[in-house]
């Protein structure tokens, strides 16, 4: 990608797949950043959405086993995928209870 445009993809391995408590995780986090940031799943090749968006976000009903494909444009995008496809392969940072 050119400077200033950047892209990632991710597994989403997390039990509930990108439903409220991730949705709001991943939101609250590409609002922090000012480049635009759009995101689809891997299959969806058109279906760019707003990532700062929690309706739009939910609305892709992403679950468990997908790939999560993020776009950013802007003065950040580097660190704003970096940041976003942390958050997924860190499960939301939310602890597994094992047992």
């Amino acid at each position: 990608m050119t400077p200033g445009h950047a892209e990632g993809s991710v597994r989403v391995t997390h039990d509930v797949g990108l439903h409220a408590r991730p949705s709001v995780k991943l939101t609250k986090l590409a609002k922090t950043f000012e480049s635009d940031i759009r995101l689809r799943t891997e299959a969806d090749e058109n279906g760019w959405i707003d990532a700062k968006s929690i309706v739009k976000v939910m609305a892709l009903k992403i679950a468990a086993g997908e790939t999560l494909v993020i776009r950013a444009e802007g003065s950040d995008a580097d660190d704003a995928i970096a940041a976003l496809t942390g958050l997924v392969l860190r499960d939301f940072d939310e602890a597994r209870a094992d047992g």
